[in-house]
């Protein structure tokens, strides 16, 4: 092997192990969002709510002891939901990142060993990024050398500086003037006709997001904000009036809008997430060792579940569970569709390594 077999060699090995590492971590991260949805979503819900009405009914029994301890419930139940949302967002972010870097190996003039070690380096703390962060709710400050900071959160913020090194290392190598590598390296791929198909998806697919989020924040968004001042001045007064019954009933508008705005929301981000997923993985369709009919396949499950989840996501609304399970059904044919992907790159990686041994 010479030299710039050599180099082509390293390449591939940073870049196998950033795509290989980033699928795994979108494949977590969608599998993590739907189990939250399904087992934790609803119940932490529910406890808030419970949370919400005990305070009031401790307001209108004027019993200020009582109000503080459910208040202190309530920002329990709301960091709980909080780090688990935190979590998913963060293993799938990671895992773009990943494919990011995967695709800039060939151009960033890095010693080839360095590069290597940047990317295992980079995935180990991919994943105890979001494992700390799981962990912030249950570690709290047992132990802790700091009286406002955990374990865990020292942990997340340790590992992000990390993963912000690995980057910052990364660009450095990316400016460089010299160029170490050829211009075409291992994974600089030219795009066939899924891969345009997936780029040109995710490109709408971002572009209705992007618009869908102007709408939002030009239209609803203010209503929203002014509703929601509305319904907590009217559930103070009732409290204080002890009128139970129309503070229940404000509560249970106050959830409603709690759950329009949180389903907008999701809706926009999953919309342009998915078609950042789906312009990330146009360009590692020449590496899926599939067959065309199955790479078609899995690109169009792909897109049609990137499509559907977003829109059956904000037809909660309306709809309900009903819409809900429309919108896991949407997220399982993304993570059918990525975990086949990820089978064709393993069986990518294995042929190439396997014509490597024989030369």
């Amino acid at each position: 092997m010479n030299n710039n077999e050599e180099i082509l060699a390293s390449d591939a090995v940073g870049s196998r192990l950033f795509i290989i590492g980033g699928m795994l971590l979108i494949v977590a991260g969608m599998i993590f969002g739907d189990l939250y949805a399904v087992f934790i979503l609803h119940p932490n819900v529910d406890q808030i709510s419970s949370a919400m009405a005990a305070a009031t009914t401790a307001i209108s029994s004027h019993d200020a002891d009582a109000v503080w301890q459910h208040f202190g419930q309530l920002g329990d139940f709301l960091e709980n939901a909080g780090t688990k949302k935190d979590t998913h967002v963060h293993i799938i972010h990671v895992g773009y990142l990943a494919l990011l870097l995967a695709f800039l190996q060939s151009r960033i003039r890095l010693n080839d060993r360095f590069k290597v070690m940047l990317a295992r380096l980079f995935l180990v703390m991919a994943v105890v990024l979001p494992v700390s962060i799981f962990l912030i709710h249950y570690v709290g400050l047992v132990y802790s050398p700091l009286e406002t900071i955990g374990w865990a959160s020292i942990s997340a913020d340790l590992s992000g500086l990390l993963l912000a090194f690995v980057i910052l290392i990364q660009l450095w190598g990316l400016l460089g003037s010299a160029r170490r590598q050829p211009e075409t390296g291992p994974f600089s791929p030219a795009l066939g006709g899924i891969g345009w198909m997936l780029l040109k998806g995710g490109a709408v697919l971002v572009l209705l997001g992007f618009l869908f989020g102007a709408w939002y924040a030009g239209v609803q968004m203010q209503a929203h904000e002014a509703r929601e001042l509305t319904i907590l001045g009217q559930i103070v007064e009732q409290a204080h009036a002890a009128n139970q019954t129309a503070a229940a009933q404000s509560l249970l508008a106050y959830g409603q809008l709690q759950g329009e705005r949180a389903v907008a929301i999701a809706a926009h981000a999953h919309m342009v997430e998915f078609g950042l997923l789906a312009m990330m993985t146009s360009l590692i369709q020449p590496f899926i060792f599939l067959s065309l009919v199955w790479r078609q396949r899995l690109a169009m499950m792909l897109l049609i579940g990137g499509a559907l989840l977003p829109v059956a996501v904000y037809a909660e609304i309306w709809f309900g569970l009903l819409a809900g399970g429309v919108a896991d059904i949407a997220g399982l044919l993304v993570i059918i569709a990525l975990t086949g992907m990820l089978a064709g790159v393993l069986r990518h990686t294995g042929a190439q390594d396997s014509l490597g041994e024989a030369r």
